[in-house]
């Protein structure tokens, strides 16, 4: 079931007044503080108008609009990455989260028998930072990769995005091909010479041996969130305050909606948050992978099923109320990762989530922050590493916090040929890089 399939509550029933719990100690709604002056933003008109015109909106349908609306979006016509933006990522904190992901996908390649050839598909990939730092470890091991043509694939939505990747991948050092009309709807070529495609939808992308990057794009996806009541779930949407016609609040359905679908029936939180695009991302994946090899590695903030409301904004790198002044803030929720290996539907084996921390530590973080320590005596470069590691690795900021989980075939974990006498032993895969220790064969 699409999840804009929930949307149809709102013409099957009318909605409660105010949203009748406590989020976070306070209720979360805009209209419990005084509005900003230009909280009335072009997204808020268009929200309304919205709401007035087919009546309250779920919480995904909130978050594609604010985020994706084609005109409005905020991801659409901003860079909201880097000390500029709204929020930093890894790749903008050190070098060494990138080339640590490079290691990896050489590590899965060379586990899987080194094919003459492969697609590395990255989804949402930010400002290109990420793929950058993972091209340069694949230049500095060409020896390793020298027989084996690979290609780049991006998934990415926001047309802003897309010229600034291009921008840090290719430096137009030879001009781009341009056609808003195609599925590939930017073509060039990387510094290193590889060849790089631009899409807006996964299932574009050719379905070829590929290995798959999600870095904080799961995050972001839409999501649908539901309070448990004494009459059942019930679905959280967004309506205008009555009290105050220029501002959003929370109500809740006072019936089921067809959202509600996807709630486990076993589930005991009270809250929860449920995307049913990821899980069409996911399943998506698990697919390609079974069918053509491969693997997919996905980093994200996230909980394994046990946290309940994690939806929240945020802009100038602070934390912001999610229903003012819409279109001006990122909006964000964590991944529920127990989710994520069920919607995998069996094609696939999943590892992890394993954290931040002990994903890196078995990368060799710690050997490579030596190495690049033991190559400079400038004070404001071994800062710069010292703090870059730090963040990463720290318990209290993103040690713990950003998970790791991999999507690899059965046969990875299990071995190819089966023991045929006694004097024939299957042999033992090697470990999957930074779920274990990282092993070279």
């Amino acid at each position: 079931m699409s999840f804009l399939a929930a949307a149809g509550a709102r013409r099957l029933c009318a909605v409660r007044a105010v949203l009748p719990c406590l989020w976070r100690g306070k209720y979360f709604s805009s209209g419990n503080e005084p509005a900003e002056n230009n909280s009335v933003t072009p997204m808020l008109r268009h929200l309304m108008y919205k709401i007035k015109s087919t009546g309250p909106i779920t919480v995904a349908e909130y978050m594609k609009e604010v985020l994706t609306n084609p005109a409005k979006g905020y991801y659409m016509n901003r860079d909201m990455l880097g000390e500029e933006g709204d929020f930093i990522t890894s790749p903008e904190i050190s070098q060494m989260f990138g080339e640590l992901l490079g290691i990896w996908f050489i590590s899965e390649w060379i586990a899987a028998g080194k094919n003459a050839a492969f697609q590395l598909v990255e989804l949402g990939p930010g400002k290109g930072t990420l793929l950058g730092d993972i091209l340069r470890v694949f230049s500095q091991l060409g020896s390793l990769l020298k027989n084996c043509d690979i290609s780049l694939h991006l998934v990415e939505v926001s047309q802003k995005l897309s010229e600034i990747q291009a921008l840090t991948l290719t430096e137009e050092k030879v001009p781009l091909e341009r056609n808003a009309e195609s599925p590939v709807y930017m073509k060039g070529v990387t510094k290193s010479g590889i060849p790089v495609s631009w899409y807006r939808d996964l299932q574009d992308v050719p379905k070829e041996y590929s290995f798959y990057l999600a870095h904080e794009f799961f995050d972001v996806l839409p999501v649908h969130k539901f309070q448990k009541t004494p009459h059942g779930w019930r679905e959280v949407l967004v309506d205008i305050d009555p009290q105050v016609s220029d501002k959003l609040r929370f109500v809740l359905a006072p019936c089921a909606t067809p959202a509600e679908a996807f709630i486990q029936n076993d589930e005991t939180r009270d809250h929860v948050e449920v995307c049913p695009e990821a899980g069409v991302v996911i399943q998506e994946l698990s697919e390609r992978i079974s069918l053509t090899g491969g693997a997919a590695l996905i980093a994200d903030y996230g909980h394994d099923g046990t946290k309940t409301d994690t939806f929240r904004g945020f802009c100038g790198h602070r934390l912001h109320d999610v229903l003012t002044a819409p279109g001006t803030a990122d909006l964000t929720a964590d991944v529920d990762f127990s989710y994520l290996r069920r919607m995998s539907q069996g094609k696939v084996a999943s590892l992890g989530p394993v954290e931040q921390q002990t994903f890196l530590r078995n990368m060799g973080i710690d050997v490579r922050l030596k190495i690049l320590l033991d190559k400079t005596d400038e004070p404001s470069l071994r800062q710069q590493l010292l703090q870059g590691y730090n963040m990463l690795m720290n318990p209290m900021k993103m040690g713990e916090r950003f998970n790791f989980l991999a999507l690899v075939p059965h046969q990875r974990l299990h071995g190819r040929n089966h023991q045929t006498n006694a004097r024939q032993s299957k042999p033992s895969p090697s470990p999957v890089a930074g779920f274990g220790e990282l092993a070279w064969r």
